[in-house]
């Protein structure tokens, strides 16, 4: 308490006028690259700050909610998307790093209506409960069939082990990734 009160008595005594004459210094604002990118096979041009993620890009610029923000430390694979074929964490990634890049989220996947099959396999095999990791799952195993690593259960489950379900939904994800393997 004597510590306090006397932190207390410290600040009461710095005059009103002192405290009023320090303004912050100015921030200057960060500069802007401008990128593009194919996105789920549409050309885009933006000015980003450089400092933005791909994840929040996505997001925020281009309204494509479906890559979900979870952990934001690519710990939970919910942000997985493919970059010129190749599967990464959206959150990890500075956008301004693939300008010209190919990049594919889980709204790009239906075409004309149709889901993918591995879409549709995630349906079939209960791979989904509450949703929220699915879009990330589902980027994942296409990543993981590309890759061709999904050749047995056990080799599936080690290549998405980056990816959680909170809600336990594995068997379902394994079988789905499997068919749809099969399939292509």
């Amino acid at each position: 308490m004597i510590h306090l009160a006397g932190v207390t008595a410290s600040l009461a005594s710095v005059p009103l006028a002192m405290a009023q004459s320090s303004k912050p210094a100015a921030v200057p604002a960060p500069a802007s690259d401008v990128v593009s990118f194919i996105i789920n096979g549409e050309p885009r041009e933006l000015s980003l700050d450089p400092r933005q993620s791909l994840l929040d890009v996505l997001r925020e610029r281009l309204d494509l909610t479906g890559t979900k923000k979870g952990c934001n430390q690519g710990a939970c694979g919910a942000c997985t998307i493919l970059v010129n074929g190749k599967r990464i964490l959206a959150c990890l990634t500075l956008a301004s790093m693939y300008s010209g890049a190919r990049i594919e989220t889980i709204e790009g996947l239906e075409k004309d209506g149709e889901l993918h099959p591995l879409q549709r396999a995630f349906i079939e095999h209960d791979g989904l409960q509450c949703g929220f990791c699915t879009s990330g799952q589902i980027m994942s195993g296409l990543g993981c069939i590309s890759e061709g690593h999904a050749s047995s259960p056990q080799e599936i489950q080690y290549w998405m082990s980056g990816n959680i379900c909170r809600c336990g939904a594995y068997p379902g994800i394994v079988a789905a990734v499997a068919d749809a393997a099969r399939r292509t």
